[in-house]
């Protein structure tokens, strides 16, 4: 079975690019212990763009569902502490794109 992969897109102005990476620097690192969890890369715009890929590959579609709905839920859900309030998002949208891999390749060994 092939493994999937997840790029969440997101819509980062300029004034935010720094906010988010610090975010995704100190978060949980939940998703590293999840089953089925093999890949992770924040991928910032280098021109002609204000969108961040946030690139997560599984081993198939139930192991993401089962993050999603389970520590990523729970990790976005406590995201500001008792008596404060959340941070606003970094983030001006979201879209979230599936693939499948069909073909992979890997440096060849010298």
């Amino acid at each position: 079975m092939p493994s999937i992969v997840k790029i969440n897109v997101l819509t980062v102005p300029a004034e935010q690019r720094e906010t988010l990476e610090k975010r995704f620097a100190s978060r949980a690192h939940a998703v590293e212990s999840s089953d089925g969890f093999e890949w992770f890369e924040l991928l910032r715009p280098v021109e002609g763009t204000d969108d961040y890929l946030v690139y997560t590959r599984w081993r198939d579609e139930d192991s993401f569902r089962a993050w999603l709905e389970g520590p990523m839920k729970a990790a976005h859900q406590d995201a500001g502490t008792e008596g404060d309030e959340r941070p606003k998002p970094a983030a001006g949208g979201s879209t979230l794109w599936s693939f499948e891999v069909v073909q992979q390749a890997a440096p060849k060994s010298a």
